[in-house]
């Protein structure tokens, strides 16, 4: 007779793409909320043909195409005080706060310190990850269209990675904010179909029967025994535990 003596889950693949999706997220969106190049704007009428400022949403450096220096501080208060900036500047950091306590959240839902995972608190992580994604975007895709029409010192205005890290980042949260959420649909019954009990040991009662000098030995005991699998994939042995 034989049953399984210890049992694990494993753990989802919807858990395992987001929880390895949202902090690449954060990494992306943290770089893009503090580094100053949202725009780059070249071919400055007071500055030299190399020149060219790289603006974000917190400061302004003067750059060059030919050194690596940049004069950063730089002042522009009509550009700052742009709506789109104060609401950037708010979005992006709040975006920030909400994936890292999604992810506070999710860790312990995912499975840690249980068999299984738990459902809920995993998928309530998940919708807040979402949400910080969705706060990234909005403001992102928003400096977006309006970045030709704020006032620059030229027209020669391009997009800074910023906005394209930005879009990345939003979307891999997005993304995987929603499929870690997808965990409590009704249609799964809480259950996914990668989480299947895997059978790593097994219990093995064993009984002998043995003839010595006209009597008779009984010896019954249990016997814990987990598979070996060898160089070939159909060659498997077996290794006991208890004895």
């Amino acid at each position: 007779m034989a049953g399984p003596a210890f049992i694990h889950y494993r753990t989802p693949g919807i858990l395992i793409f987001g929880m390895v999706l949202a902090p690449c997220g954060w990494v992306l969106d943290l770089i893009s909320t503090v580094a100053p190049n949202w725009r780059t704007i070249s071919n400055l009428p007071s500055q030299s043909s190399d020149k060219y400022y790289q603006q974000g949403i917190w400061d302004i450096c003067l750059s060059s195409t030919i050194s690596q220096s940049n004069q950063c501080g730089q002042q522009d208060q009509t550009y700052f005080s742009n709506q789109i900036i104060t609401v950037a500047r708010g979005m992006m950091v709040g975006s920030l706060v909400v994936t890292l306590i999604g992810l506070a959240v999710a860790t312990p839902g995912v499975r840690c310190w249980s068999d299984r995972p738990r459902w809920v608190v995993a998928s309530l992580g998940g919708l807040l990850i979402f949400c910080s994604g969705v706060l990234t975007i909005i403001p992102i895709a928003w400096y977006t269209y309006l970045m030709k029409n704020m006032t620059a010192a030229s027209t020669n205005i391009q997009v800074g990675y910023c906005i394209v890290l930005g879009y990345i980042g939003g979307i891999m949260e997005v993304l995987g904010g929603f499929v870690m959420f997808l965990g409590v649909a009704s249609c799964c019954g809480g259950r996914n179909r990668s989480e299947r009990k895997v059978r790593t040991h097994f219990t093995v009662c064993c009984a002998a029967v043995f003839h010595n000098d006209n009597h008779f030995t009984i010896w019954v005991d249990t016997l814990i025994i987990q598979p070996i699998q060898h160089n070939s994939k159909k060659n498997f042995g077996y290794k006991i535990l208890n004895n």
